[in-house]
């Protein structure tokens, strides 16, 4: 009955920049859009819709309530990582090992917390 995650949403003050900025930083695709909603896909076909937000940001902190990061799984870790310093993503720390993946964390154009990971083997 119940088939999986078909896309996540993200609020944004400028959704068709959030898109591209997906789009020409992680080579995702703008595959639809309407009243200035976008849905971007990735290479293994998973969606992002962007909406547009009302109101302030709050704060976000890495252990807050709610939804806290997108992962991006990659093929090969030390090309995304340097394809990524050379379009001057902000990082929020060096690259490091959790029980054998390799991770790194940094921020999209609008302060949403992102990361990389290359896993050792899949999730079960």
């Amino acid at each position: 009955m119940f088939l999986g995650l078909e896309h996540t949403a993200i609020a944004s003050p400028s959704p068709l920049k959030l898109a591209q900025w997906y789009v020409d930083h992680l080579g995702f695709r703008i595959n639809f859009e309407y009243d200035g909603n976008y849905f971007v896909r990735a290479a293994n076909g998973t969606v992002l819709e962007i909406i547009p937000s009302e109101g302030p940001r709050g704060d976000q902190k890495m252990r807050d309530p709610g939804i806290r990061h997108l992962a991006i799984a990659v093929a090969d870790f030390d090309a995304a990582y340097a394809a990524l310093r050379e379009r001057s993503v902000n990082f929020l720390g060096e690259p490091y090992v959790n029980q054998g993946n390799r991770l790194v964390f940094f921020t999209d154009c609008d302060g949403n917390l992102v990361h990389l990971i290359q896993r050792e083997k899949p999730l079960p």
